[in-house]
């Protein structure tokens, strides 16, 4: 029996509960300018020609959404799937996969992170192999659900050599201050940072793991969909493929783009 994937456009989607949503990346796509009046604009003539001014909209929610659905038309015409090798950082992919929400505690509370169940093998919406996915975001574009916390790896040692208790940053802690640093603010917040974002191999394994032995209770993920760009790439001997990018939007899958048999 094989197992064929169906996944519906953003033209065939009618209703979406969205989980996670990025203003911030919204704000970066820019409609190109029309000629034609679109709908419910209005016509302002002018001694100098007319113009098009767009009409008040019911609310800034119906707005957003709007050029969400516009802008993940875009996307998905670019877009590649996740697992999909060769893959290079700023890409855009998308994704399906069942996926816990997790925050850190501490000075990284604002940071969020999306992360697949360990060892899943192929038993997500499509035969992925090894492949995992990690998305980092920040709390404040989560709509209407909470994060589970959760203690991850150590992100400071002491340093014993020292007598004045002073503590060193361990690997994992680097690379989570990193992804704190490139989580997407909001409005009238500090300007995202435009560097490449540096991800130590070993530091990004060591936050893998830990997320995963805190996996321990019942089953925690729901099978959610998306898109995200591509932040980095973890791939090494005798450890599973990893792809960690940032979410534009996360959304509950539909329940006919699962897996179906045919």
């Amino acid at each position: 029996m094989a197992c064929h994937v169906t996944r519906p456009t953003e033209r065939e989607r009618t209703v979406r509960e969205i989980v996670y949503l990025s203003e911030n990346k919204l704000r970066q796509f820019v409609p190109a300018p029309r000629r034609v009046p679109r709908t419910g604009a209005l016509r302002v003539t002018t001694p100098l020609g007319g113009i098009d001014m767009d009409a008040p909209a019911a609310n800034a929610e119906q707005g957003q959404l709007r050029h969400l659905h516009d802008v993940a038309k875009h996307v998905e015409l670019m877009a590649d799937w996740y697992a999909q090798p060769d893959l290079r950082p700023g890409q855009w992919v998308q994704f399906e996969a069942p996926l816990r929400c997790v925050t850190l505690g501490g000075a990284h509370q604002d940071l969020v992170l999306f992360v697949d169940p360990a060892g899943r093998g192929g038993t997500g919406s499509v035969a992925d192999g090894d492949c995992r996915l990690l998305m980092h975001g920040s709390v404040r574009h989560l709509r209407g659900w909470t994060p589970m916390s959760v203690d991850g790896p150590a992100l400071e040692v002491e340093n014993s050599a020292s007598s004045l208790g002073t503590a060193f940053v361990t690997r994992a802690g680097q690379v989570v201050e990193a992804l704190t640093r490139h989580r997407d603010p909001l409005p009238l917040e500090e300007t995202p940072s435009r560097e490449a974002v540096r991800l130590h191999r070993q530091g990004m394994q060591e936050l893998l793991d830990a997320l995963d032995d805190e996996d321990d209770s019942i089953d925690t993920s729901a099978m959610m969909t998306g898109y995200a760009r591509v932040t980095g790439l973890l791939s090494s001997a005798g450890a599973s493929r990893c792809v960690v990018a940032s979410p534009l939007v996360v959304e509950y899958a539909a329940a006919d783009s699962l897996r179906n048999p045919v």
